[in-house]
């Protein structure tokens, strides 16, 4: 997994919508992020560790290809607005369901 800054998250993110577009898909992951790097042991002595301030990480993979960035608080407003533009742009080629045949479906099982 590479760890990019937010800037080329964005730019490698799109790249892997480019790739994707014709088929495959990509998978975009968001979790609360607090700065550890070892997982907090289930028993024994825990130590002390207060996190600074709170983080968000980003995962996103095309099932090959896996890229990652932490935003801090101060800029998550901004990178939202970017991140959400950028799937607006990219969003343009999901398929649209058939309603007929949902509507055919719930009137056989009723």
């Amino acid at each position: 997994m590479v760890l990019l800054e937010s800037e080329q998250f964005l730019t490698e993110l799109t790249r892997l919508f480019q790739k994707c577009r014709l088929s495959g898909s990509v998978c975009i992951t968001l979790k609360k992020y607090d700065g550890r790097t070892k997982p907090i042991p289930r028993k024994g002595s825990v130590e002390g560790f207060e996190p600074t301030e709170n983080k968000c990480l980003l995962r996103a993979t095309d099932g090959k290809k896996k890229i990652s960035t932490v935003v801090s608080s101060k800029e998550v407003n901004t990178f939202q607005m970017a991140c959400s533009n950028l799937l607006r742009a990219n969003m343009d080629g999901l398929e649209k369901r058939d309603k007929k045949s949902q509507s055919k479906k719930n009137k056989a099982g009723q």
